[in-house]
C-alpha cells in the first residue's frame, strides 16, 4: 500500500486549526491520533485523516438532534455519519469538498453547541 499523500492533508489541517484556534478559550491536543480541538467545556471538533483507512479527510463536530440526517441526504458527498461518534448525531464533512464560509460556520455552531451545553448543565 502506498503511503499517504500529506500535503492535502496538512491543507485541510490547517483550514480546521485556524479556524478552531480562533475561537476563545480553545486548545489543541492528540487523541486517538489526531489532532482534537478543545474548549474547557470539552470536545468541539476532531480531525481524521483516513482514519482507519476510510477515506474520508474530515472534520467530526457535534450537531444538533436532526441535523447529521438532514445534511447527509441533502449532500452525502460532502456529509457522513463518522465512526464511534456518529450514533451521537456527530456530523463528518469531507473537508476537500466544502467551502471556507461553510466549514467556518459549521465549526463555529458545534463550539456553541458544546459551551452552551455545558453551561446549562451548570445551571442545574
Amino acid at each position: 500500500m502506498a503511503p499517504k499523500n500529506h500535503k492535502p492533508f496538512k491543507r485541510q489541517l490547517q483550514r480546521v486549526r485556524a479556524t478552531c484556534l480562533a475561537l476563545p478559550d480553545t486548545s489543541e491536543k492528540l487523541s486517538h491520533g489526531e489532532p482534537t480541538f478543545f474548549t474547557k467545556q470539552g470536545v468541539f471538533a476532531m480531525f481524521a485523516n483516513d482514519h482507519h483507512r476510510d477515506g474520508h479527510v474530515g472534520v467530526w463536530l457535534p450537531a444538533q438532534p436532526g441535523l447529521q440526517e438532514a445534511l447527509i441526504e441533502e449532500d452525502p458527498s460532502v456529509y457522513y455519519r463518522p465512526p464511534y461518534v456518529g450514533s451521537s448525531g456527530w456530523i463528518g464533512i469531507e473537508l476537500p469538498r466544502i467551502h471556507d464560509d461553510a466549514l467556518t460556520g459549521h465549526i463555529r455552531e458545534a463550539y456553541r453547541l458544546i459551551v452552551s451545553k455545558k453551561k446549562r448543565k451548570k445551571r442545574t
